[in-house]
């Protein structure tokens, strides 16, 4: 049973771990360079700027975490160890029934995000050429079908 759970500002650097884990794992497109540029980023602004939620190992360890916006599902990141266990499902469902998920953007070229999102019953409805960050990796803009 995966149970959600809170993220302490203290916790920061260990989610950051998962979310560099998981992007070496499934952002094949990404250059070193790339995750550089965000791993910061990721640490001193974005984590902050979202309600953040997790699942965790039997010790305690942060395995897979959401990031929520405006109803926007802005992260989840799954360690590469844990995926397959529906740890990104039950985020998902968490997410949708009690922060409004509704929409999510996702790497185009992150085809298993893209189809998981899909299997979840999200449709493409716009895509951007760049990344938020101006970047040139493709973003595809998903909404959960009503």
């Amino acid at each position: 049973m995966n149970v959600i759970d809170a993220i302490a500002k203290s916790e920061y650097k260990e989610v950051v771990e998962v979310w560099e884990a998981s992007v070496r794992a499934t952002h094949s497109f990404l250059k070193e360079v790339d995750i550089a540029y965000f791993k910061p980023l990721i640490l001193n602004t974005y984590l902050d700027a979202v309600d953040l939620k997790c699942v965790r190992n039997n010790n305690g360890k942060i395995v897979g975490f959401i990031g929520v916006a405006n109803q926007n599902l802005e992260m989840l990141f799954i360690h590469p160890n844990d995926r397959g266990k529906g740890i990104g499902k039950t985020l998902l469902a968490y997410s949708i029934k009690n922060l409004n998920v509704t929409k999510v953007d996702v790497n185009e070229q992150n085809e298993q995000a893209v189809g998981f999102y899909k299997h979840c019953g999200f449709e493409v409805i716009n895509r951007s050429e760049l990344d938020a960050t101006g970047k040139p990796y493709p973003i595809l803009h998903m909404e959960l079908k009503k």
